[in-house]
């Protein structure tokens, strides 16, 4: 007897236009929808409409896009975006079931600020709000927040592990029952649930508590991304959904496995934490469909804004040939993305030229180009490898992207019983299948009175 495919999870990443470096060109783009409510509020209606887990806004506070070389900046669309947190607000009212996710650096935020901002948006959508949790890298960023240069790797990761407990302690300010409401007594909360956290740590001091009640989800989702080992340990002992990036299915069962061993000294069981790689489909109903599809979007690529996202990784490859073999790199910005670079290309043996080409496809995650049954094949075998355990959909162009996900992807992961037709509950946390975490003080007096 044959067991039943494996449930996957869903996220669709919707940042800029779309993830491919030319989808802005696109015909069916308009050039200026990542200004406008209009286009994202289709997006994640769509995405509800088709039962999706999430929709994600990745973020950074400073235009990183270098005009490196010259000429590459005024040809990008990474210039124009909205603030996530409010634009998620505004569609918090519009949608009913999916998650709401976006990026907020612990290195420009202070904790006080995100434990207060994610959990309004945990009560404002009804339990669908999931905090993205990132350091930052680029030097830009530092210079708008009143410094010269950006906290040294350490320090950052130093600093975010703090963060981060001090953001889930202030979550568990208020135990779920701490509200009584009782106006014939004129008792309006039952003081001895609430919790003052009076944190003192090497980078904060908060003392609290968080004026905002215990959420629908007991705390907002909390996402992490990336590979470098401090991150692996903040993930492993804190989220609840990882978005991780490969290009293979080899070093992704690696990284699944690494990371999945990690959680049981912190008392976790493997299935409460999601790991979703990010993937950017070109889907045809034919494979030289779909194949021309990736064609005729590379071939808007100028050279230059190629080059830029070259340097975004492995730093500045512009007096190099371009096609000639992809050189090591000597100082990367992002080291964890150098790897995965560096590796993708002497895998293929690609000259830098093929290399940008292949990130501008998808900003940098794994692209994949085929047919509903390809793509669906794909998914399958990394989710039955133990490679994933869904997948963070990162679109070419938006909402064309979507559309034929949803329109051709989704029937043949749907007759595969792969993924759902109704959504489990009202909130993220339920429809990821991730159960309701304790509140730490609720937890020790039970401890304490078994």
């Amino acid at each position: 007897m044959t067991s039943s495919p494996k449930q996957i999870s869903l996220g669709l990443s919707m940042r800029y236009l779309g993830y491919h470096a030319a989808a802005w060109r696109h015909p069916s783009a308009d050039p200026d929808a990542a200004s406008k409510l209009s286009h994202y509020k289709y997006i994640a209606q769509t995405a509800e409409a088709a039962k999706m887990d999430m929709v994600f806004l990745a973020d950074g506070v400073g235009l990183r896009t270098r005009d490196t070389p010259p000429g590459a900046l005024r040809r990008s669309h990474q210039v124009f975006e909205l603030e996530p947190l409010t634009l998620l607000s505004a569609l918090s009212s519009v949608t009913s079931h999916i998650g709401l996710v976006s990026t907020a650096s612990t290195t420009y935020n202070e904790p006080y600020h995100i434990a207060r901002k994610w959990a309004s948006l945990d009560h404002l959508s009804g339990g669908r709000a999931g905090w993205n949790i990132v350091t930052s890298w680029s030097e830009i960023e530092a210079r708008n927040f009143n410094r010269e240069k950006h906290l040294d790797y350490e320090t950052r990761y130093e600093r975010a592990a703090e963060f981060v407990e001090v953001v889930k302690g202030l979550w568990d300010s208020w135990e779920e029952d701490a509200p009584l409401f009782d106006k014939a007594s004129g008792i309006m909360f039952d003081q001895e649930k609430m919790h003052t956290l009076f944190h003192k740590g090497k980078h904060f001091q908060v003392e609290g508590p968080l004026t905002i009640k215990r959420t629908p989800q007991g705390r907002p989702i909390m996402v992490q991304a990336g590979a470098a080992e401090q991150g692996l340990e903040i993930a492993a002992k804190s989220a609840d959904v990882v978005y991780s990036s490969h290009f293979d299915i080899a070093s992704a069962q690696a990284y699944y496995a690494n990371l999945k061993g990690r959680l049981a000294k912190h008392g976790r069981a493997p299935d409460s934490l999601k790991i979703m790689p990010g993937v950017t489909h070109f889907i045809g109903r034919t494979r030289a469909e779909a194949q021309a599809k990736y064609d005729e979007l590379n071939a808007l690529v100028a050279p230059e804004l190629g080059l830029s996202y070259v340097y975004q990784t492995l730093g500045d490859l512009s007096g190099f040939p371009l096609d000639g073999p992809v050189p090591e790199p000597t100082d990367p910005v992002m080291k964890s993305s150098a790897g995965k670079m560096l590796a993708l290309a002497r895998r293929d043996n690609l000259t830098i030229r093929q290399l940008y080409t292949s990130i501008a496809a998808g900003f940098g995650v794994r692209v994949v180009i085929g047919t509903p049954k390809d793509i669906v094949d794909d998914m399958q075998a990394w989710v039955e490898g133990g490679a994933a355990d869904g997948f963070n959909l990162c679109p070419p162009v938006l909402p064309l992207g979507l559309n034929e996900f949803v329109e051709l992807v989704l029937p043949e992961l749907r007759a595969r019983n792969m993924f759902r037709t109704e959504y489990a509950g009202p909130t993220l946390r339920e429809n990821l299948g991730l159960a309701l975490p304790r509140h730490r003080h609720a937890e020790a007096t039970e401890r304490a009175n078994p």
